[in-house]
């Protein structure tokens, strides 16, 4: 099977969770929405978590499969209750998120059969949020030992992370993805004073040997580097709804793009637009058809030959 017909395989890894909203009460967690997305697009996903043995979970385990979702990999917890987070939007329209610790996704448990998924899926998923607490971290590692292809999606809540947890994920990253809030973490804690993006790029790869990396700059668009050279991507405009999961959003197309043997700069203007579209409606996980997605696309396209004029 060629590259552009195959149906690529995605392993998400980490949190599942409630998100208690303004707009309110949606099923979230950065791996559910890059999962939603892919399954949505065209890839088969999977996701590997873990809920409480409560009312929480069980809404959320049947919100999975509503949305076509597989659930088999989703672990029960006697002991902990389901994840939850109370987030707000700032007059920037940017989230602030309060998430609850020592919850069922902080202590996913290790399988073997993870292992061996992880070694001949197409890619592996993961974040920096579910590596808070000791038990999914350590499971993370080992699966991280087999992966094939790691994606590393930064995805920094604080004050869930530190600096020696994102060195040792940096470590084992094949592409890494990040915006550029989150690169100029990077760079205070890792790079000299003054350095520049271009720097701290090229500081990332080759000290962590890293081959790829996906850098998201709102509305100056996104940017992929890989050992040669940087290709830009133009933001779509849209009116801002909110920007929950727009970076999920943004991760799965360009993914799915990649995977299926598309161009960079095609993935890249895909992935932007799948984002600006999520972020013009409410949720990380609105209901759309690639009819709805080819619609917008079009209708971006138009708009900028316009401005062009």
């Amino acid at each position: 099977m060629s590259a552009e017909n195959k149906k690529p395989v995605i392993i998400c890894y980490g949190e599942i969770l409630w998100d208690n909203l303004p707009a309110g009460r949606m099923a979230g967690g950065a791996p559910v929405n890059v999962a939603y997305h892919l399954n949505h697009i065209g890839a088969e996903s999977k996701l590997i978590s873990r809920t409480g043995e409560d009312k929480a979970g069980a809404e959320l385990v049947c919100f999975c499969s509503k949305i076509g979702l597989p659930t088999e990999l989703i672990q029960f917890d006697e002991l902990h209750d389901t994840g939850e987070v109370i987030g707000k939007i700032t007059d920037d329209h940017e989230m602030v998120y309060d998430i609850l610790p020592h919850v069922a996704w902080d202590f996913i448990e290790f399988n073997p059969k993870y292992s061996l998924m992880a070694s001949t899926a197409d890619a592996f998923v993961f974040g920096s949020l579910a590596e808070r607490n000791n038990e999914s971290r350590e499971t993370l590692l080992k699966i991280l030992d087999s992966a094939k292809y790691k994606v590393f999606d930064v995805n920094l809540r604080p004050p869930h992370y530190t600096k020696e947890t994102l060195q040792l994920l940096l470590s084992k990253t094949d592409l890494l993805k990040l915006n550029i809030n989150e690169l100029n973490v990077l760079t205070d804690w890792f790079c000299k004073p003054g350095t520049t993006e271009a720097g701290s790029i090229s500081y990332l790869q080759q000290n962590f040997s890293i081959d790829e990396i996906l850098l998201t700059k709102g509305s100056q668009g996104a940017v992929y580097y890989n050992r040669e050279k940087a290709t830009h991507g133009n933001a779509c405009r849209v009116n801002v709804a909110d920007t929950v999961g727009a970076g999920d959003a943004f991760l799965a197309a360009f993914l799915y793009k990649k995977l299926t043997g598309t161009s960079i700069p095609d993935a890249l203007d895909y992935a932007l637009a799948l984002g600006a579209f999520v972020a013009g409606q409410t949720g990380a996980c609105p209901a759309y058809t690639t009819p709805d997605l080819d619609k917008f696309i079009r209708q971006h396209l138009r708009d900028e030959r316009l401005n062009k004029q």
